[in-house]
């Protein structure tokens, strides 16, 4: 679902990315940002604060928000001309992860829970790492890193019928060959 960028591992240091700060739009320090959120109205309501990577950027709190041409546009407070906001063009904005809103299906993830969860296949078999979420067209794909190799696993349920987040491990039955390829 989200993007993310890990802390120093405890659970109140983890962090999510949201969106990035984009080229500026006009002279008084707005800028165009791009969300990475099922929430951009949420997460950049005024006076929302935002801690930033690189963190010497930040934190950022949002003056206001609004649509141009179907592109969020923010003004964050004290950046209030072009030059201000262009130096923080690529700026990524994160929020704690704690600040996610529950998810009540227990089918649904975020990708960030995801990531680093410990793979073994259903007779026991450890592979390796999720290193990545990545979302296509197609669905969802499971990125494991397998002995130094990236295998793609479809992130469905008859691919992957076990996501125990607790215990840090996920449970493929992977496609005849898959593992080979």
């Amino acid at each position: 679902m989200n993007g993310s960028t890990g802390g120093d591992g405890g659970p109140d240091s983890q962090v999510v990315a949201v969106g990035r700060v984009g080229k500026a739009h006009g002279i008084r320090g707005d800028a165009f940002v791009e969300p990475w959120t099922d929430a951009p109205d949420e997460r950049f309501s005024p006076g929302a604060r935002l801690s930033t990577e690189p963190a010497d950027r930040g934190p950022l709190t949002v003056e206001s928000a609004r649509q141009h041409s179907g592109k969020l546009v923010v003004h964050f407070a004290g950046v209030d001309d072009r030059n201000a906001i262009e130096a923080l063009r690529g700026t990524v904005l994160l929020v704690p992860a704690s600040a996610r809103p529950p998810i009540e299906d227990p089918d649904e993830f975020y990708d960030t829970d995801l990531i680093g969860l410990n793979v073994r296949t259903v007779d026991g078999q450890a592979l390796g790492p999720v290193t990545d979420v990545l979302h296509s067209p197609a669905g969802s794909l499971l990125a494991i890193d397998v002995a130094g190799r990236e295998v793609l696993v479809p992130f469905r349920t008859e691919f992957v019928p076990t996501v125990d987040l607790a215990a840090g491990i996920a449970e493929v039955d992977p496609p005849d060959g898959l593992l080979e390829l």
